[in-house]
């Protein structure tokens, strides 16, 4: 994933996007963890942080704009 910086370079709506791609694979891997078919636990972690760090950015590109 790329780091907060390289987000940042991004518009609004293709961090919106790759918000919604995150979100998408956090419950495929929320599916797998309970059917017990997840083989990494550690890349659901990473998806998360990954999501937290895309809407941190995405907070503060739309908290400028106004």
């Amino acid at each position: 994933m790329a780091t907060a910086k390289e987000l940042s370079d991004l518009s609004v709506e293709d961090l919106g996007r790759r918000a919604t791609e995150l979100r998408a694979t956090l419950v495929q891997d929320n599916l797998k963890l309970r059917t017990g078919a997840l083989d990494n636990p550690s890349e659901r972690t990473t998806h998360k942080r990954d999501l937290a760090r895309v809407l941190t950015v995405l907070t503060a590109k739309q908290s400028t704009k106004k």
